[in-house]
């Protein structure tokens, strides 16, 4: 295991933007996904974070095992991130029941769908959760984005947002799509609303 990843150094320019927009091209990755809906302060949606570490956590633990996966090397667990769309686009955006959701932590590349269906298998013995069964293990690919960091409560996002579109325009890009990503470096249980920090990506094509 001489190599050792740690997302926050190799891929900085994915995790760790600047406070000011940007223009980035994102590939394909592997990603462990749950996709659902609902306001996200609710039981079910926590059950949905917890079922993606626990799979997530057996794949990086896994050099302890009997059967280590070909190619495994160190690395730091990706963070969670997050897909959003609304249920009604006719209903306002601070209806948190109407929120519609993809929920997903990257995987590293050494990981096959044969090892996924190994590692789902076991967590479902060890750390039962009934969103387990909705696990999907798939290649996302965002392609060209604008994006920034978000420092703050999520509450004063669309703030963020419009400097991103005001960005787009000034720079001949095009948003196209209302849908967004937003991915999570900080543990809102355990971080003040003011101290939040939150990746936020939406998809762009140039005019």
């Amino acid at each position: 295991m001489s190599k050792k990843v740690d997302y926050k150094k190799d891929f900085k320019n994915l995790y760790l933007p600047k406070t000011l927009p940007d223009i980035v091209e994102v590939p394909r990755m592997l990603f462990f996904t749950i996709s659902g809906s609902g306001d996200p302060n609710g039981e079910e949606f926590a059950k949905v974070i917890e079922a993606l570490y626990s799979l997530s956590y057996a794949v990086r633990m896994s050099y302890k095992s009997d059967d280590v996966p070909a190619g495994y090397y160190e690395y730091t667990v990706f963070p969670l991130e997050g897909v959003w769309d609304l249920l009604d686009r006719t209903k306002p955006a601070t209806d948190k029941s109407n929120f519609k959701y993809t929920m997903m932590i990257r995987q590293p590349d050494f990981l096959t769908e044969k090892g996924f269906v190994r590692f789902l298998e076991q967590t479902k013995r060890k750390k039962p959760n009934p969103f387990l069964e909705k696990v999907r293990f798939e290649q996302v690919a965002d392609g060209l984005s604008c994006q920034m960091m978000h420092m703050g409560s999520f509450d004063d996002e669309p703030e963020s947002f419009a400097q991103m579109e005001a960005f787009c325009t000034v720079h001949g890009f095009i948003r196209t799509s209302k849908i967004h990503r937003e991915i999570y470096l900080s543990d809102p249980r355990k971080t003040e609303p003011a101290k939040l920090k939150t990746v936020l990506r939406f998809p762009v094509e140039k005019c």
